[in-house]
């Protein structure tokens, strides 16, 4: 579960980035791309923060 959830994660965050960079390219969406670039890269980073629990336990 956990190796899924990295995977699913680490592949959220490098699709936002490249979201991101591609939005500048954009004529009228390039606000509204940038954003869904953004919420993507957060929620890469909830899902390890969130979802997989604390290393320690």
């Amino acid at each position: 579960m956990n190796v899924v959830a990295t995977v699913i994660a680490l592949g959220l965050f490098v699709f936002g980035m490249w979201v991101m960079s591609i939005a500048p390219e954009l004529a009228s969406l390039q606000a509204a791309v940038f954003f869904g670039g953004i919420l993507a890269v957060a929620l890469s980073l909830a899902i390890p923060f969130h979802l997989l629990g604390r290393a320690d336990d």
